[in-house]
């Protein structure tokens, strides 16, 4: 019994600890500048004032396009490539396989922050012969971060419980490789798939330091980008501040919500 308590005690502060942030985050969005920095708990009667302010004197809209674009951009590329490459591994037999799959492991190991100047430097170099995927566009965000060697490892590792008699069906059926890919592997991993597409876009939507280097117009900005510029003006609106952060929730929210049964699922390695 004691044991019982001492868990349910113990998460339920897990529980106010990770949420209190956001309900601060609401709470915050209804209230004013001073009372948001002097830490007001309460809700206030200044949401239709902050949304205001919003819509007038900060180009929201924009920023929400840009985020948007490039995380749904982003994940149909990765979900394509990263699968791809996790059912190429598993399914078919090399020798080199083995090797080439550890040392993309290894990039793992690398923080993006030390492949920062050698991005940059050949974006720069692209530039003066392919405009189109330079610095300073979309491309250039989009392109670094179309799949990843966790999304490859995620996709392999859910292939080794996909049953392979019915790829050898399909083969036998005079399906090619890349039909039964398409009509066979990618309906049957769909929980596979809301994994790994919920946690590619939650990563792009809240991308701040790569679009923060390569970006340089404002009107290419994404969400988190221009958070970061409200944040560091002269005298800061905390309370506009919070309904834009709160704003840029919702989205992300929203995708988590919608497809929270198949995350579980994927995560799980179910395939059905």
């Amino acid at each position: 019994m004691a044991k019982r308590i001492f868990i349910y005690v113990f998460l339920s502060i897990a529980a106010i600890v990770s949420i209190f942030p956001f309900l601060w985050m609401i709470v915050s969005s209804t209230n004013k500048s001073v009372d948001v920095t002097q830490g007001r708990l309460l809700p206030g009667g200044a949401l239709g004032e902050n949304l205001s302010k919003v819509f007038e004197s900060v180009d929201l809209v924009p920023a929400l396009l840009n985020s948007a674009y490039i995380s749904v951009t982003t994940t149909l590329l990765a979900m394509l490539i990263a699968s791809l490459a996790g059912y190429g591994f598993e399914i078919f037999r090399t020798k080199a396989k083995d090797t080439v799959f550890s040392i993309l492991l290894l990039s793992m190991m690398i923080p993006f922050a030390a492949l920062m100047v050698p991005l940059y430097r050949m974006f720069g170099s692209i530039s003066q012969t392919v405009p189109v995927i330079g610095i300073d566009t979309i491309s250039s965000v989009i392109l670094p971060t179309v799949t990843t060697a966790f999304l490859i490892f995620f996709f392999r590792q859910s292939t080794k419980m996909f049953p392979k008699d019915m790829l050898e069906a399909g083969r036998i059926d005079g399906l090619s490789e890349l039909g039964v890919f398409f009509r066979i592997y990618v309906p049957t991993m769909k929980t596979t798939y809301a994994a790994a597409a919920i946690i590619t876009f939650m990563s792009s939507w809240n991308n701040y330091l790569w679009p923060l280097v390569v970006l340089q117009s404002p009107e290419k900005r994404t969400i988190p980008l221009l958070i970061s510029n409200l944040g560091s003006s002269y005298s800061p609106d905390y309370g506009v501040i919070m309904t834009v952060i709160l704003i840029a929730t919702l989205p992300t929210a929203l995708v988590f919500f919608l497809m929270q049964k198949h995350f579980v699922a994927g995560m799980t390695g179910s395939v059905k």
